[in-house]
C-alpha cells in the first residue's frame, strides 16, 4: 500500500484537525468484521464506528454507528425528518461517496451527504472510523467529526 492518503485523510490534514492513522489487516469480508477490525487495533469495540450509506425518502444518507450495533432504519429516518429508509444500493453508496464497501468514510466524500452520528460516540474522548480505505482506520475527536461532516446526533445503534 502506498502511502495512507485519502481524501478523508486529506480533509483532516487540510482542516489541521488531530488525529491518528492506525492501519490493521482483516479481509472485508470476515464475520463479525468490525469487531476484528477493533481487535486489530487493540480498542473496544464500542469505539470504532462503521459507515452505512441508507436511502431515506430516496436521498441517500449517511449513519455512523458502533461496529457493536445495527443500524435501526426507523430512527435514522427520523432523525433526518423522513418516513422511510432502507440500505442504499451498494453501487449509488460507492458513486456518491467515492470509496469502496469496507472503506467508505463519514470524511471526505465526493458528494458530501447528510450524516447522523450515533449519540454513543459522544461518550469516548476519541473515536475510530474509516479514513477512506480498506485497512486504514483514523482515530479522532467526536466532535471533529461532527464539525466536519455537519452532522446531526441521534440514538441510532441497537446493540
Amino acid at each position: 500500500m502506498a502511502g495512507q492518503g485519502t481524501p478523508a485523510t486529506a480533509l483532516l490534514t487540510k482542516r489541521k484537525v488531530a488525529h491518528t492513522t492506525h492501519p490493521y489487516d482483516v479481509s472485508p469480508d470476515a464475520p463479525n468484521y468490525g469487531a476484528l477490525v477493533a481487535a486489530a487495533l487493540g480498542v473496544p469495540p464500542e469505539r470504532v464506528f462503521k459507515s452505512l450509506v441508507a436511502e431515506v425518502d430516496g436521498a441517500l444518507t449517511v449513519a455512523v454507528v458502533p461496529v457493536t450495533g445495527e443500524l435501526d432504519l426507523k430512527a435514522l429516518a427520523a432523525a433526518v425528518g423522513g418516513k422511510r429508509s432502507a440500505m442504499a444500493d451498494r453501487a449509488a453508496a460507492e458513486r456518491a461517496t467515492g470509496y469502496v464497501r469496507g472503506g467508505i468514510s463519514p470524511l471526505g466524500q465526493r458528494r458530501r451527504l447528510p450524516t447522523v452520528l450515533d449519540s454513543s460516540a459522544l461518550d469516548h474522548p476519541t473515536v475510530y472510523v474509516s479514513a477512506g480505505r480498506r485497512g486504514l482506520q483514523v482515530e479522532l475527536a467526536p466532535a471533529d467529526l461532527l464539525t466536519l461532516t455537519d452532522a446531526q446526533v441521534a440514538p441510532l445503534s441497537t446493540r
